[in-house]
């Protein structure tokens, strides 16, 4: 499959673009820069907008064109933004007040039920509200990325801890996104929502997207994906996207 089969390509953030939560490198940003000039490309994440920001935007080059190809869909596809001279959302699809408390509720007792312990050094908030979504972090977002993958990476304590969840939570969505993740959403508001969006938008079919992401696993923040009818390619990781991208451009 080449770049040129499709109108749009979309991609996950955390562990396709980049490293859990680390900046966009050189490399991937000036091939990614490369793929804009050619394609429509969206970005579907879990962190929330000032994590896009500061992860992706940031990284890319000053010179960079072209931005009008760029949809950038934080929090799971629950909004959007577009360039419009400056980054503008189009949608937002905000939990209610009563929703968010109700989840960080249910979060603190699936937590305990599960055995989950506070690590005595906390890099960030372990349960955080992005508005249109409610994560949890076992370390904290900005735990660097060895203690992430050394703290679950069979997805196991994830996976007890987000089947307890769905028993709270029947009205919500619970994913297991990253290295120590689990993002909680309405029912249906998910990287599926945002795809389709992008389908209106764009006035797309399945079959004219391609997305790449490294959880689509079921139970992962991107299996969603799979349920729309677009192609998806699996990466285990930034360093196999590069060869994704290069295979397309070259």
């Amino acid at each position: 499959m080449t770049a040129y089969s499709k109108k749009l390509i979309a991609f996950d953030l955390d562990g396709t673009l980049t490293e859990s939560k680390a900046p966009i490198d050189k490399e991937m940003a000036d091939l990614f820069v490369q793929l804009l000039a050619r394609k429509k490309v969206a970005v579907i994440g879990g962190g929330g907008w000032p994590q896009f920001q500061s992860q992706f935007i940031a990284g890319l080059p000053a010179s960079a064109d072209n931005l009008s190809n760029l949809l950038l869909l934080p929090t799971s596809g629950t909004c959007l933004y577009v360039w419009k001279g400056n980054w503008v959302p189009e949608y937002q699809e905000t939990l209610s007040q009563i929703d968010r408390d109700g989840i960080r509720r249910a979060f603190d007792s699936a937590l305990k039920a599960a055995g989950y312990d506070k690590p005595e050094k906390q890099y960030g908030d372990i349960i955080e509200d992005r508005g249109s979504q409610v994560t949890f972090s076992a370390l904290g977002q900005k735990a660097p990325i060895e203690l992430k993958r050394q703290w679950d990476p069979d997805r196991e304590k994830r996976r007890k801890i987000a089947a307890i969840l769905a028993e709270k939570l029947p009205a919500f969505d619970i994913k297991i996104g990253g290295t120590t993740s689990i993002d909680v959403t309405k029912r249906g508001i998910n990287k599926a929502y945002g795809i389709r969006k992008l389908e209106q938008r764009l006035k797309l079919e399945p079959e004219d997207i391609v997305f790449v992401g490294d959880s689509l696993f079921v139970g992962g923040n991107d299996y969603s994906a799979k349920a729309t009818g677009v192609d998806c390619v699996a990466v285990s990781g930034p360093e196999e996207t590069k060869k994704l991208i290069r295979s397309w451009l070259f």
